[in-house]
Order: C-alpha cells, then sequence, then structure tokens
C-alpha cells in the first residue's frame, strides 16, 4: 500500500482500536507516518521500542500494601489514568524484539491488559518492523501473535513523497532529482553490503546537508554516506546541471526569450525552481514560458504551480494555458 492508503487505513483501525501491525523496509518511513496518523487524528502518541525492552518490564515492579500483600506497579511508558484520554500506544520494532519481549505482548495486545494494569479505554496499539526479507534484526512472529493484528505493508509513492516533501521543507533539488531519478527514491537491496543506501528518510538528510551549505569539495563524500556511491554520483552530477540553469528571477523577466534547457535533468529542475514562484502575480510569465516547454514539462510546471498555490486556478492566465493544452489535460 502506498502512504496515501496507509494514512487512511490507520485512521480507519485506530479510530476502531483494531491492533495493527505496519511492515515495511528500513527507512521507509514506518514510524514518521504513525506519528502524522495520530497527529492527524489528535492523538496523544506514546513510542515505544520494543527492542530495548525486557519480557518483564511491560508488567513493572511489586510493592507491598498495607495489608501486606504485593500488587505490581505498571512502568511510567505505558498510559495511565492521569494521561490523554485518547492515544496511540505504539510499539516500534516489535519483531526486532527476542521472542520472550513478544510473548510478553500477547495479553496487551489482545486483552488490552497485562497482569493487574488495564490499557485505558480510548488508547489503540499500533506495531512496526522491518520485514524478513529485509536482512534486517528480526525474529518470526510467533503465529499466536500475528493473529491478533491486522498486516499492512509499506510501499513507497514519489506522488505521495513528494506532496509530503513540499509541507517538510524538503529542498527543491532533491524533489527535482527524484522526479528524473525516481528509483533512487528507495533503493534498497538486502543483498548489497553498503551501509548507505537510498530512502525518503535519507533523502531527507541530503536536503538538511544541503541546508547546511557544506563545501563543495567534501559535498561528494556527504552524499555518499547518506545515500550510497551510486546515488550520490548521479545526485551531484544533477546538481551540477542546477547551479547552471538560468535564475527564476531572469526567466521570468523575459519568458519569450529566456532559455528552454534541451536536458530532461534540466528540465526537471527548471519546472521544480519555477513553481516555488507561483503566484497571482508571476502565472502570466509562468504560463508564457510554459507554453515553451515540451507538453509533459509544460504540464508539470504548472500542476506544482497549483500544488504551490491554489488561487493561480483563477487567473486568466492559467485559464488561456488549461485552453491551449487541453489535448494533454484529457
Amino acid at each position: 500500500m502506498k502512504p496515501s492508503q496507509i494514512i487512511s487505513a490507520l485512521q480507519t483501525l485506530t479510530a476502531i482500536q483494531q491492533p495493527v501491525f505496519l511492515w515495511g523496509a528500513p527507512g521507509i518511513g514506518k514510524s514518521q507516518i504513525i506519528s502524522q496518523v495520530a497527529a492527524m487524528r489528535g492523538l496523544e502518541l506514546r513510542d515505544i521500542r520494543a527492542v530495548l525492552l525486557d519480557p518483564v518490564d511491560l508488567r513493572g515492579l511489586p510493592r507491598l500494601t498495607d495489608q501486606g500483600t504485593a500488587v505490581w506497579s505498571p512502568p511510567s511508558f505505558l498510559p495511565g489514568p492521569n494521561d490523554a484520554h485518547e492515544g496511540v500506544l505504539f510499539l516500534d520494532e516489535l519483531n526486532a524484539a527476542p521472542p520472550l519481549v513478544q510473548a510478553a505482548c500477547y495479553q496487551l495486545i489482545l486483552d488490552r491488559a497485562i497482569g493487574e494494569y488495564h490499557l485505558p479505554d480510548g488508547w489503540c496499539i499500533v506495531a512496526a518492523g522491518n520485514r524478513e526479507k529485509d536482512k534486517a534484526v528480526s525474529y518470526r512472529m510467533p503465529s499466536a501473535l500475528a493473529n491478533r493484528m491486522v498486516h499492512l505493508e509499506f510501499a513507497t509513492s514519489l506522488d505521495d513523497w513528494l506532496a509530503w516533501a513540499q509541507g517538510a521543507g524538503i529542498r527543491r533539488e532533491v524533489c527535482a532529482f527524484l522526479r528524473f531519478r525516481p528509483r533512487l527514491l528507495h533503493d534498497f537491496d538486502p543483498q548489497r553490503t553498503e551501509k548507505a543506501f537510498a530512502s525518503p528518510r535519507s533523502w531527507e538528510f541530503v536536503s538538511r546537508i544541503l541546508d547546511a551549505k557544506p563545501a563543495q569539495d567534501v559535498e561528494y563524500e556527504l552524499f555518499q554516506g547518506t545515500v550510497g556511491p551510486a546515488a550520490a554520483a548521479e545526485f551531484m552530477g544533477f546538481l551540477s546541471v542546477w547551479r547552471e540553469l538560468p535564475t527564476v528571477d531572469s526567466i521570468l523577466a523575459a519568458p519569450n526569450a529566456a532559455e528552454v534547457p534541451q536536458e530532461p535533468a534540466a528540465l526537471y529542475a527548471t519546472c521544480e525552481a519555477l513553481s516555488l514562484r507561483a503566484a497571482q502575480d508571476t502565472m502570466e510569465a509562468l504560463t508564457t514560458y510554459a507554453q515553451r516547454l515540451p507538453a509533459e514539462f509544460s504540464v508539470l510546471l504548472m500542476r506544482d504551480a497549483v500544488c504551490q498555490d491554489t488561487e493561480v486556478v483563477h487567473t486568466a492566465a492559467f485559464s488561456r494555458w488549461a485552453e491551449q493544452n487541453a489535448e494533454v489535460l484529457l
């Protein structure tokens, strides 16, 4: 399932408090999407790394009452009566936890209780982990535990990632590169021995590295250590094209005369850069330049412009462009 479908499914399952397990490759964004769903529903998120627990941790510690009997005091990381009325108990890396820890989760997941502790009524349980085929640290999940949950398989989607990236402040040169080389959004092969590989998470790291404005003589080494040597080499080549493009201001000042790149990489980069300036007062220039682009890039530029500012669809310039490109849009 692509991320937008995962979000919809998690909203449904958390609403009915149905335990769910989210499967996906490393770096794909499982934890982030669960956090996103919790925020969308206004739920508190209690993130527990199951791999760090011992089997007895979930039950807590015994203490003596005034009557001389022992009762169990639950750990503070489990939601109690003084916490939010509704929330998500997130058991991350559950299948990386030793079998005895997974066994300790049986009763909590099935009965919403463990020993004398009871999960508050408004709380739901969500778990996540890597697949066995990913060669990450994991243990085969016992069938008794697996049967207590709905299982969802997380797959990447470039369109969903780009929609997220726009609101997350991801650098436009990173977005433009991944439009040009979509296969590199998640290039993970468990048979390879490289420490770094391209993933949605590592491309976010690349964006943050660019924000820090590193010296150009160490850029490749930084990118190589983030997304791997092959993806880093391609990205460096793309960056050299990006940095030689005409400025956005020069294109907007003379859209009829500004140079139109011939290489696909440069066209992707130009469309990404121009879309950032989409506004009602720039649409005349943007549509004029878009008419000079190959049809697929003209549509790409206008689509990104609308994502940047939805009000531009009401401009006369956009209406003329849409009319002139009606065959492409159908």
